[in-house]
C-alpha cells in the first residue's frame, strides 16, 4: 500500500498511520519503506495539491478481503483527520492510504480498483514500493514493481524518485 502526507507534521502522520496499520485485525505489518519527499502532483484540474509530500509504502499480510482492508484504511485516515467526504479529490491531506496490490487479485468495482489504476504512472508510489518489494508483480501489467519503475523512468526521463 501507499502512504502519503502533506499537511501538518508529515513524519508523525506517517508514523501514526504505520502504527495503526499494525493493529488491523488478522493483518501483519511486514515492512515499511523509508520516507521520501516528493513534489505534490496535481491530479485534478483546478485542485491545488498543496505542499510537498512525504511518501512511503508498506507491505502487509492479511486474511481480510480487499474491501474490508480498505475500510480499515479509511478508518485510519478518519482517525488521523482526513475527511474524504468534504475534501476535494487530489487536495492536500493529512494522510492518504491507498491499497495498491493484493496478491494477484484484479478488482474493478465502484469501491475499489486493484491493482491501483494509476500506480504505474507515479514514481512517488513505485519508488518506495520498489525499495521494499521490487519483485511484487502488477498483474494487469504482467511486470514487477521494479520493472514498472524502470519503464516509467524511461518514458519520462525527467521523473525523479525523490528529493
Amino acid at each position: 500500500m501507499a502512504l502519503g502526507s502533506n499537511l501538518g507534521d508529515r513524519q508523525a502522520n506517517l508514523h501514526a498511520a504505520t502504527t495503526r496499520l499494525a493493529t488491523i485485525p488478522a493483518t501483519e505489518l511486514v515492512r515499511v519503506s523509508r520516507f521520501i519527499e516528493t513534489t505534490a502532483v496535481a491530479v485534478e484540474p483546478g485542485v491545488d495539491p498543496g505542499p510537498s509530500y512525504l511518501n512511503a509504502a508498506a507491505v502487509v499480510r492479511t486474511e481480510l478481503s480487499p474491501i474490508v482492508l480498505l475500510s480499515h484504511l479509511h478508518d485510519i485516515e478518519r482517525t488521523l483527520g482526513r475527511d474524504r467526504a468534504t475534501q476535494p479529490h487530489g487536495s492536500a491531506r493529512v494522510i492518504d492510504l491507498d491499497l495498491l496490490l493484493m496478491d494477484d487479485l484484479v478488482v474493478n468495482s465502484m469501491e475499489l480498483m486493484l491493482p491501483h489504476p494509476r500506480m504505474h504512472e507515479r514514481a512517488f508510489v513505485l519508488a518506495p514500493l520498489a525499495s521494499i518489494a521490487p519483485g511484487m508483480v502488477i498483474p494487469t501489467l504482467n511486470c514487477t514493481v521494479a520493472a514498472a519503475l524502470t519503464r516509467l523512468k524511461e518514458q519520462r526521463p525527467g521523473v525523479k524518485e525523490s528529493r
